[in-house]
């Protein structure tokens, strides 16, 4: 990442299936994260990275960079109040050598996990349109292609759940979506897990309690054979 000028974050140029930093072709998006950038000369306001191991064996879908969390600082789940509860539970899995995600250049690091979004750049009112999403799902496909057998992933709520489907070729009416279920997918050797999005509104409204989200952490657990604690 190199600063153009003081206050000012420019994007690695890097191109992949997975990411690309200068995509632009959703053109309400590219124009609202252009209005974002002007009043936040600041901010990340690009496609948001990947960020963790290229092929771990849990890979975690949100939705889209938050405004003033992903969105400024150009790492998923980063800067805002999704991804307290998040961070902390990957910790407290081994997953992450720190409980808490504060910038892009702290010294965090994932182990054995990957975090992504359905969409990589920031929609109006957190809502991007299926179009949006059809978009980016070929580099969620370069994602999930990269899993190995036998590994796992977290859909943090319905619009990744399914992104995930829609990635994969799977049937959604197959599939449906619903808090601690897990479904069978790529001939039964990757396992799909759903969770309510860790969103502020989600906890605050106690949709999502901290118990909850553990839970579907311990069946992540039980089939990857990770524990509590484990490094």
């Amino acid at each position: 990442m190199a600063a153009a000028k003081k206050g000012t974050i420019v994007p690695d140029a890097r191109a992949g299936d997975d990411y690309d930093a200068r995509c632009r072709r959703c053109a309400r998006l590219a124009a609202f994260v252009d209005a974002v950038r002007r009043e936040h000369p600041g901010y990340w306001c690009a496609p948001v990275p990947p960020f963790g191991p290229r092929a771990p064996r849990l890979l975690v879908v949100g939705l889209a960079p938050g405004m003033h969390g992903a969105n400024a600082t150009g790492r998923a789940f980063t800067g805002d109040y999704a991804g307290l509860l998040l961070y902390r539970t990957l910790h407290a899995y081994g997953y992450a050598n720190h409980p808490q995600s504060r910038a892009r250049d702290d010294d965090l690091a994932l182990v054995d996990c990957r975090i992504t979004n359905a969409v990589k750049c920031l929609p109006p009112k957190n809502r991007p349109l299926p179009a949006e999403i059809a978009h980016c799902n070929g580099y969620l496909a370069a994602d999930l292609a990269a899993l190995s057998a036998g590994a796992a992933v977290l859909a943090l709520g319905r619009v990744a759940h399914d992104a995930v489907l829609k990635a994969l070729g799977a049937v959604a009416r197959a599939h449906p979506f619903a808090h601690g279920a897990r479904h069978r997918l790529r001939d039964g050797d990757l396992v799909l897990f759903d969770s309510y999005h860790c969103s502020r509104y989600n906890t605050n409204t106690r949709r999502l309690t901290e118990p909850m989200f553990v839970e579907v952490f311990e069946a992540i657990g039980a089939h990857l054979g990770r524990r509590p604690g484990a490094r």
